[in-house]
């Protein structure tokens, strides 16, 4: 069992991070093993969380809120990252396959499949890493050569994925941006740009819509009309990063996609 591990931000009501942005205080409890080895979408619904395995076998589990497997739901997904639901289907951001998934919820098995809007290759020099991740093994020393070209990155799709009112909220790290779509016809309605470079997980707290960004560290929440941040919540850099969220019931869950599941009590 996992030794639970909180971090409170400075107190007060608010604080104000450089560009004036209201950061809120907030308490991670890192709660318990996730059911894969790299969980990287979640999704909550009346039956329990939903987690996406970017790992080799690329299931969706489901699990209580104490990490009690389920369901595993076997996927077409390739390396997926985000999990929605729309009450009646399931939706995956299959990101190394840059689709967007519409899934059977009994059968796993993939209904329809989209192109992801602002797919392509993300620009990440220094992409931040877990600090639960283990080091790497050193480099082995090599005679000095001409410096050869870095490879190409690989093109990628979507991260995180949510769904209100009749359209489907996607985060998608190359464009670093956020596009509402109209799942009917898989058309983009609107679209806003998001305040770090690696969105991920998404969820919504009332009206506005929470979305992970790995990179920061953080979550930004946003009014989904303008694309205006009116709060963060800044993590430390001894917490688990996030990647795949999702809100339940006054609870952010994420998860880092090195094996565990944290929340946090908005």
């Amino acid at each position: 069992m996992l030794r639970r591990h909180f971090l409170t931000l400075p107190a007060g009501l608010a604080l104000w991070g450089k560009d004036t942005t209201p950061i809120r205080k907030a308490k991670v409890e890192r709660a318990f093993d996730a059911p894969c080895q790299r969980p990287n979408g979640m999704q909550a619904t009346p039956e329990g969380l939903w987690v996406l395995n970017q790992g080799f076998d690329n299931a969706l589990y489901l699990i209580d809120q104490k990490g009690k497997l389920k369901e595993k739901l076997a996927t077409e997904s390739v390396s997926g990252s985000g999990v929605g639901w729309d009450g009646t289907h399931l939706w995956l951001a299959s990101t190394y396959s840059s689709k967007i998934l519409k899934v059977d919820r009994k059968s796993g098995k993939t209904i329809a499949s989209y192109d992801t809007p602002g797919a392509g290759a993300v620009n990440w020099p220094n992409p931040r890493k877990s600090p639960l991740a283990p080091p790497e093994p050193p480099k082995p020393a090599v005679a000095p050569t001409a410096k050869a070209a870095p490879a190409p990155r690989q093109k990628t799709g979507a991260h995180g994925i949510e769904y209100r009112d009749g359209r489907l909220y996607i985060a998608v790290p190359p464009a670093a941006t956020i596009y509402r779509i109209n799942p009917e016809k898989f058309t983009v309605v609107h679209h806003f740009k998001t305040a770090g470079d690696r969105p991920h997980g998404l969820g919504w707290e009332g009206d506005f819509l929470w979305c992970a960004d790995s990179n920061a560290n953080a979550f930004h929440k946003y009014d989904p009309k303008t694309g205006q941040v009116h709060e963060m919540i800044q993590l430390s850099d001894r917490d688990p990063l996030p990647h795949g969220m999702t809100i339940w019931q006054g609870v952010m869950w994420y998860c880092d996609d090195v094996g565990v599941i944290c929340r946090i009590k908005l």
